[in-house]
This record gives structure tokens, C-alpha cells and sequence, in this order.
């Protein structure tokens, strides 16, 4: 019996199908698709392609993580992408298009809130490729560092150290965009 047979007959022992391993995982992989895409056209486009990808592949499928697998998929089919597109970093990402809205009784609360999204989203976009990837996995997936390890198919120490100098960096970039600018202003004597 050929692996990909073994493969297929150990996928089927688990009582995994396709449906099982991805299908839940669909939202997922679309907010990490805007994230990585920064547009919606393009994200629902790799999501698509990575679905077929996954497809395609499931005899590889060992068992395990589904999400972590088909979340892994979805990344490398979006940075392939973004690879062959150089105007995809001048794409904007409109954080109220993606932004889920809950019903909130006073207006105040409502605008804070979206003020905060929109900061933290113009933060993360100064970020490095590397750590903007990170983060979104993990404060907005919800990733474990496993999970992460497997999606970035880098060790586990590298996830944790480079998740520590992505928060830095976030903290840095949110700084700089709270920090209101100094523009001096010429006084009566420096005319």
C-alpha cells in the first residue's frame, strides 16, 4: 500500500474528514485572510484557493490540529500572493468594514471603541510583516504558541521570543500614535 493510501486509510480510522478539519475553521482563516490581504476582495480569493488547496492536500492531513493545519495554508497561500503583488502593502485595510459592531446603548461608548480599534489597526500596520502576522494569530485567533509554532512553522522558543519583541514593538507603535506630534511654533524672537 502506497503512503498516500496509508495516509488516507489512517485519516479515515480517525473519522476526520474534510468537513470535519476545515469547514469549522472557516472564519478563521477569512479574518486572517483581511488581515494578511488587507482587502476583502482578496481575502475571500485566498480563502477560496487555500479551501481548495486544503482540499487537494488532505491526504497529508495527518491528524492533530486541523485549524493549526489549514490555518498554516491559508497563510502561505496569502504570502504567496502578496509575493507576486507589489501594490498589495498600498492596499488599505478598512477596520470599520471588518469591525464587528455590537449593539451598544450609549453612542460614547460606541465611538471609544471604534476609536481604539482604528488606533490599534494604524498601529499594527507600522509593524514588521513578522510581527503583524504573530499578533494577529494570537490576540486575535486566539492561537496557542503550539498552534502558532505549527501556522509559522518556526520552534517554539522563536514564537515566544518573537511574540515578547512584537508586543514591544506594538507598545512602541501605539506610543508614537498617542504621542501627539511636536511641531514647534516660532516665537515672537525667532522671526
Amino acid at each position: 500500500m502506497s503512503n498516500e493510501l496509508c495516509r488516507l486509510a489512517a485519516t479515515a480510522e480517525l473519522g476526520e474528514s474534510f468537513d470535519d478539519v476545515v469547514l469549522p475553521h472557516l472564519d478563521a482563516a477569512r479574518r486572517l485572510a483581511r488581515w494578511l490581504m488587507r482587502n476583502e476582495h482578496d481575502a475571500e480569493d485566498m480563502v477560496q484557493d487555500a479551501s481548495l488547496r486544503a482540499f487537494r492536500y488532505f491526504a497529508s492531513f495527518t491528524g492533530g490540529d486541523g485549524r493549526a493545519w489549514f490555518l498554516r495554508i491559508v497563510r502561505n497561500t496569502c504570502l504567496g500572493w502578496r509575493g507576486h503583488r507589489v501594490d498589495a502593502l498600498n492596499d488599505p485595510f478598512d477596520e470599520e468594514q471588518h469591525q464587528r459592531v455590537e449593539p451598544a446603548f450609549d453612542p460614547e461608548t460606541l465611538l471609544l471603541r471604534i476609536d481604539d480599534a482604528t488606533l490599534i489597526a494604524r498601529a499594527l500596520r507600522t509593524l514588521p510583516d513578522r510581527f503583524h502576522r504573530l499578533l494577529v494569530l494570537r490576540e486575535l485567533e486566539g492561537l496557542s504558541y503550539r498552534e502558532l509554532a505549527d501556522v509559522m512553522e518556526i520552534p517554539i522558543g522563536t514564537v515566544m521570543s518573537r511574540l515578547a519583541r512584537a508586543r514591544e514593538a506594538l507598545r512602541t507603535a501605539l506610543d508614537s500614535e498617542l504621542t501627539p506630534s511636536r511641531v514647534s511654533v516660532p516665537t515672537e524672537g525667532q522671526r
